[in-house]
C-alpha cells in the first residue's frame, strides 16, 4: 500500500508481540530464579530471545518505513504511542519514588516511635530512626548483612551524573545536525552519546562492585540496600536499553535512513533518553544526596 492522506497502513498479523512477551517472561523468570540461588542460563535464554525479537521487529518496521508505507497519520500514531509509553514509564518510576518516600517519611517515623501508629517497641534495642537505615539488629546475621556505610553522592555517582547530562547535550547536538543536514554533527553527536551511555553503565557496574566488596552494601543490607539497588538497578536497565536503541539508530543514520523532514525513530529514542536523564536527576537527589 502506498502512502497517501486517505489510507492508513495496517500490517499483517505478526509473530513479534508473542515472541516479545515470551522472551520477557523467560528473562524475568530467570532473574527471579538466579536471585534465589539458581543458574543464569534461563536468563541468558530469555535475553537471546529478546535480541532475536529486537532484530526481527526493528527490521520489519524499518522495511515498512523505507518502502513508503507510512503517511502523516501513521507518523502521528507513532508519536502518540511513544508519548503514552513514556507516560507509563513515568508512573513506573513514580511508584518507586513513592515507595522510597513512604519508607523514609512515614514508616521510619512510626518505627521510631512517632505518631499514633508508633511501633518502636517491636524493634531492637537502641534503634535509631535515621536514613539511611544501615544498622541492623546484632550487626546483621543470618540472611542479613549490615553495610559498613551508605553510598555517598560524590565520586562515581557525581561522575555518572555529569556523563548522563553530557549525553543529553550530545544527543540534542546530533538532532540539530539532522534538522540542518549537517552529516558530521549528526553522526558524531550520536557516536558520542552511545559512548557516554556505555561509560555510564561501566561506571555503575564498578560502583556496584565497590559497594558489594568494599562497603558491604548488598540487597540483604536491610531496607536501604534493597531500595538502593531497586531504584538504581531499574534505571541502569533503562540506560542499557536506551544505549542499545541509540546504537540501532546510529546504524540507520549511517545507512542514510533519515532526512531532515522524516526522522521520528531518532526523535522517539531521543525522547526516551531525555526521560532517562530526568529520572537520574531524581535518583541522584533522593537516593544519594538526601
Amino acid at each position: 500500500m502506498t502512502s497517501n492522506e486517505d489510507s492508513y497502513y495496517l500490517p499483517e498479523l505478526s509473530k513479534w508481540p508473542v515472541i516479545a512477551a515470551t522472551a520477557l517472561f523467560i528473562t524475568l523468570l530467570g532473574v527471579v530464579l538466579w536471585v534465589n540461588g539458581g543458574s543464569l542460563w534461563i536468563t541468558g535464554l530469555g535475553l537471546v530471545g529478546m535480541g532475536y525479537m529486537f532484530f526481527g521487529w526493528f527490521g520489519q518496521v524499518i522495511e515498512e518505513s523505507m518502502s513508503g508505507k507510512y503517511n502523516a497519520q501513521v507518523d502521528k500514531t507513532f508519536r502518540m504511542g511513544m508519548a503514552w509509553f513514556i507516560t507509563s514509564e513515568v508512573f513506573f518510576f513514580f511508584c518507586f519514588f513513592g515507595c522510597l518516600f513512604y519508607l523514609r517519611t512515614i514508616s521510619l517515623g512510626w518505627l521510631g516511635g512517632e505518631g499514633t501508629m508508633a511501633r518502636s517497641n517491636m524493634l531492637w534495642d537502641d534503634f535509631a530512626a535515621a536514613w539511611p537505615l544501615i544498622s541492623l539488629p546484632n550487626g546483621g546475621g543470618g540472611l542479613y548483612a549490615e553495610a559498613k556505610e551508605a553510598m555517598g553522592p560524590m565520586g562515581l555517582p557525581l561522575a555518572n551524573t555529569i556523563i548522563l547530562l553530557t549525553s543529553g547535550v550530545t544527543l540534542t547536538w546530533s538532532h540539530h545536525g539532522i534538522k540542518h543536514g549537517n552529516r558530521f554533527q549528526q553522526v558524531w553527536g550520536l557516536v558520542l552519546t552511545v559512548l557516554l551511555g556505555v561509560i555510564f553503565l561501566v561506571c555503575q557496574a564498578y560502583e556496584y562492585y565497590h559497594a558489594y566488596q568494599e562497603m558491604g552494601l548488598t540487597l540483604n543490607s536491610g531496607i536501604y540496600g534493597a531500595t538502593f539497588y531497586m531504584l538504581t538497578g531499574f534505571h541502569g536497565f533503562h540506560v542499557a536499553m536506551g544505549t542499545l536503541m541509540l546504537f540501532v539508530i546510529l546504524v540507520r543514520l549511517l545507512k542514510g535512513h533519515f532526512s531532515n523532514e522524516h526522522h521520528f525513530a531518532f526523535e522517539a529514542v531521543a525522547w526516551y533518553w531525555h526521560f532517562v536523564d530526568v529520572v537520574w536527576l531524581g535518583l541522584y537527589l533522593f537516593v544519594y544526596w538526601l
